[in-house]
């Protein structure tokens, strides 16, 4: 029995290891959010569903870096307000956003678009 206890002693080593100095816990504070900060950046605001992608194919929608950014705004703006479907358009194209996911559902050019009436949304932005 007394051998046990004894092996037990390893423990105060694990005790020093652990008491760590209040400089390294700000440093490890620090570089959590420095990290949290550059995940944010790395991860996409918005995406495109595969049928998105198709249909923008189809319909010769453009995406680029400006419209991406656009987009993510608007979902940044809905997302203020509470919506959680949006329709996000100008005067040439139509998205339909699925914003807790970040997510382009449908997109229509300006012809489907005076042929289509538009549900299962909650809001509406346009485009800036």
């Amino acid at each position: 029995m007394a051998e046990r206890i004894n092996s037990i002693q390893g423990v105060s080593q694990v005790e020093r290891v652990q008491r760590v100095s209040p400089v390294s816990r700000s440093m490890t504070g620090q570089f959590g959010a420095l990290l949290q900060q550059e995940l944010k950046v790395a991860e996409p605001a918005i995406s495109f569903s595969k049928h998105a992608q198709n249909r923008a194919v189809e319909r010769g929608i453009q995406v680029d870096d400006a419209l991406m950014g656009q987009l993510a705004d608007s979902v940044e703006r809905a997302q203020a307000k509470g919506a959680t479907n949006i329709l996000a358009f100008d005067a040439t194209r139509a998205f339909i956003i699925n914003v807790p996911h970040g997510r382009v559902i449908t997109t229509m050019s300006q012809e489907e678009m005076q042929e289509n009436i538009f549900t299962n949304i909650d809001g509406a932005v346009l485009l800036k």
